[in-house]
């Protein structure tokens, strides 16, 4: 029946002689899908934002910055500042097994670095092997810092892409080269790109240990951070009491003094962003369902006002002959065709409207890439043809119960 000519043509003919009414209930329902298209482009736009600001990072990590103390402990006055050292590194390590990553850094800040006539200002980084894990650093060229370095004290550094495009021009190769960080000189055995753009890639990686003797840091570290591999949320705040109770005893200071040091925890923050989108993804498909069955109880309607219209043609139609199931079954796909149609319309401008807003909007750090993947355009086509049949079910049933005689006597 879904083949039949005559019955297209028909029902194209009954749309054709109403179009404005076709075209005000296709509207409502090409607007509700519209509108979810949209919003649910939007939303993951925003959701595409904040990952990007966390892939700068590992998900899984702890960050432990340290403070001022702000409560008197044991003898000791409040407002002393704490200092971490390597020890506290070598400590830290073994507070529990989920800890797979680790490094301590020691800030030496913006140095001027120079390779022959180039030069520039960058902002050295003094790490662990471990920092490549915890920042999500990607290795391009050569490697990055390795144990021995650490041991060794070597004097090598890796430098983010865009100090390389800086220095070393017209396709010269930094690896194995000597750069001068202030008047010292490093041997660049790595290049990296970070996720974090071209902020992150002006910073360039030198060892701790080697910064510490340099630099006249002694045994100090700025802040320490570390990944907790598998870990769940609840076994990370364990770690985090752990780490805190550990450190307190070190440094004495109270546990309960939250000021005395700082633990971050990236991976609470990624989850209460990610549970945050997915209570909006469940309000704007509430939203866009609410529009869209509004939408379908309007071309309900509007198949009532047709098998009304209608009644005294039906009557002839199974005077002569017509089952009700071929009643049901032409008033179902004229519903269906209005309902799919305007849908399409509304599927495709939506669409269309994301594609133009991601190919002339710039990304930014909060909206990027806002997209209607594949399987919400199948599901929302699917929705149609349901929600066609449904808004001609009831009309199709009433024009399949028409009596002929009664149908005749109709005005």
């Amino acid at each position: 029946m879904i083949f039949d000519r005559d019955k297209w043509q028909e029902i194209f003919s009954t749309i054709s002689k109403n179009k404005l009414r076709t075209f005000l209930t296709g509207f409502s329902v090409a607007w509700g899908i519209f509108m979810l298209i949209i919003l649910l482009g939007s939303g993951r736009g925003l959701q595409n934002g904040v990952q990007h600001q966390f892939a700068d990072e590992a998900t899984n990590s702890l960050w432990i910055f340290q403070g001022l103390t702000s409560k008197p402990y044991k003898g000791t006055n409040a407002g002393r500042r704490i200092q971490f050292t390597n020890a506290d590194y070598t400590r830290t390590k073994k507070v529990d097994p989920h800890i797979d990553h680790i490094s301590g850094r020691f800030y030496v800040g913006n140095k001027n670095v120079s390779y022959k006539t180039w030069s520039g200002s960058y902002d050295i980084r003094a790490v662990h092997p471990g920092n490549r894990y915890i920042e999500n650093t990607e290795i391009t060229m050569g490697r990055f810092i390795n144990p021995l370095d650490i041991s060794h004290f070597s004097k090598v550094i890796v430098i983010g892409d865009v100090v390389r495009k800086d220095l070393f021009r017209h396709g010269i190769s930094p690896l194995g080269k000597y750069v001068e960080v202030g008047n010292i000189p490093f041997k660049v055995i790595g290049v990296f790109k970070d996720a974090g753009g071209n902020g992150e890639m002006r910073k360039a990686y030198i060892p701790v240990t080697t910064a510490q003797r340099i630099f006249n840091g002694g045994n100090r570290l700025g802040m320490i951070s570390l990944t907790v591999g598998d870990a769940s949320l609840r076994q990370t705040k364990t770690i985090e009491k752990e780490l805190r109770m550990q450190f307190a005893k070190a440094h004495h200071f109270s546990p309960s003094d939250q000021r005395a040091i700082r633990i971050s925890n990236t991976l609470e923050q990624y989850e209460k962003f990610m549970n945050l989108f997915a209570g909006i993804r469940l309000f704007i498909w509430i939203i866009g369902i609410g529009t869209i069955i509004a939408g379908i109880v309007g071309v309900s309607n509007i198949m009532m006002i047709v098998v009304k219209e209608r009644t005294k043609e039906i009557g002839i139609r199974k005077a002569l002959g017509a089952t009700p199931a071929s009643i049901v079954g032409l008033i179902l796909m004229e519903s269906v065709v209005i309902t799919s149609l305007a849908g399409y319309i509304g599927l495709m401008a939506g669409v269309g409207l994301l594609e133009l807003v991601n190919k002339y909007l710039p990304p930014s750090d909060f909206f990027r890439h806002p997209e209607a993947n594949l399987s919400i355009a199948i599901s929302a086509m699917v929705l149609l043809v349901i929600a066609g049949a449904i808004a001609g079910f009831i009309p199709a049933k009433k024009a399949a119960s028409i009596k002929p005689i009664e149908a005749l006597r109709d005005e």
